[in-house]
């Protein structure tokens, strides 16, 4: 009987630890009025931007937020490196919020190996470690946004994270929505972003 029992036990132990680790690293789920966008982060590779990251998710701040923004060919400047993305977070629907958390840590495509490729996820920043709740996904390969691309003057590049796995159809519909001056119009909803 005691034999028993322990079989039992190692059986439940490993059924609990199988059902408990559904992928190697964390999905989210981008909820959106045109779809689901499901991404990996990358935890092991860019680990402080991955825990801020979900520490926001935790926390509710995306419920009610919105992809604000889109670059393409057509709105920006012909004489600048030209970028392709759709671009989210709360600046729309929270900045109040947004302004008053610290920034991360900057981790570089250097430092994390990510480039930012078609489908990667990445922090919206000003300066090094200035970036919070504001996010955006590649449209193609944008090597530019990379360390030591040409799209931002210090060449530092941008704080990759993750990748699209599920929902770039919805990616590239909400990136063909209207837009005014580099601004959808309206604002694309995002219902909630949640942990898969």
């Amino acid at each position: 009987m005691k034999g028993l029992m322990k079989n039992i036990f190692f059986v439940l132990m490993f059924m609990l630890t199988a059902c408990g680790t559904k992928y190697k690293n964390p999905h989210i789920e981008i909820q959106t009025e045109f779809g689901d966008i499901e991404i990996e982060l990358y935890p092991d590779r860019a680990p402080k931007t991955v825990a801020a990251f979900l520490s926001y998710i935790d926390s509710g701040y995306f419920k009610r937020s919105s992809f604000y923004r889109v670059l393409n060919d057509e709105n920006q400047p012909s004489n600048a490196p030209k970028t392709e993305l759709i671009q989210g977070g709360i600046w729309k629907t929270n900045n109040k919020l947004t302004s008053q958390l610290k920034g991360i840590p900057h981790e570089t495509t250097q430092q994390t190996k990510i480039s930012h490729k078609n489908g990667v996820i990445s922090l919206a920043r000003v300066a090094p470690g200035t970036a919070t709740t504001e996010f955006f996904i590649c449209i193609g390969d944008q090597p530019g946004l990379d360390y030591g691309g040409e799209n931002m003057e210090d060449h530092q590049g941008y704080a990759a994270f993750g990748k699209v796995v599920k929902g770039m159809d919805v990616v590239r519909k909400i990136y063909s929505k209207n837009e005014d001056g580099q601004y959808f119009s309206p604002p694309v909803g995002i219902f909630d972003i949640v942990r898969e």
